[in-house]
């Protein structure tokens, strides 16, 4: 899969995942289709934050002889969705890795210090023995995925990647002065952020367009 990578943020830019994001940039876009080609880049998006996973070899039989071959080695991954839009990149990821355990992490803004607040969190008890990889369709001024992730340290896990499809530089720069050991994976790096914390040219709303919404 074709990818760009600096500091740690890597850009797949796949013509496959170029394609369906200008799909799902356009406001004519319906949610049944929006949320389906998201489910489809989760996949690909995937591909690239797990190209790295360490194999060991197991002895199996083909049709015609017994051999050693690559299977993934460790426990199995957890993906974790930041709620609720996280959940959309999730679908897909699980389609590519069914056996994955799932995390799921609950913030919402303080109204009077704008900070995100935790009131859910569910995961696996041995994050630290597990690859974490953090999921939300938008990493904008980046405070909900710095707070995601400081609350998946705080359990445990050390080895987490963390995938978005769309990122602002700004988001990028703020995750990356909090979290530098955690390696970001998108499908694109927009200009900037509006007034309202929106990332232009963007495509909205994520979690309203996935769910209808808006």
């Amino acid at each position: 899969m074709d990818a760009s990578t600096r500091r740690d943020v890597t850009v797949v830019d796949h013509p496959m995942v170029q394609h369906k994001l200008t799909i799902m940039r356009d406001k004519a876009t319906s949610t049944a289709s929006f949320r389906r080609l998201l489910r489809e880049i989760a996949a690909l998006l995937t591909y690239e934050a797990t190209r790295d996973l360490e194999l060991t070899t197991t002895t199996i039989e083909t049709p015609l002889a017994t051999m050693e071959a690559p299977t993934l080695a460790g426990k199995k991954l957890v993906f974790a969705s930041i709620l609720r839009a996280g959940n959309g990149l999730l679908e897909g990821m699980l389609d590519l890795v069914p056996a994955a355990r799932v995390a799921h992490v609950g913030l919402y803004r303080d109204p009077e210090t704008l900070q995100p607040v935790e009131y859910y969190f569910k995961a696996p008890e041995d994050l630290h023995e597990r690859v974490v990889i953090a999921v939300d369709p938008m990493l904008a001024t980046a405070n909900s995925a710095i707070a995601a992730i400081r609350g998946l340290k705080e359990r445990g896990a050390k080895d987490i990647r963390f995938v978005c499809l769309l990122a602002a530089p700004e988001g990028v720069e703020r995750f990356r002065a909090a979290h530098p050991d955690v390696p970001v994976v998108t499908a694109a790096i927009d200009s900037h952020l509006n007034d309202h914390g929106y990332i232009l040219p963007g495509l909205g709303d994520a979690g309203d367009r996935m769910y209808g919404t808006k």
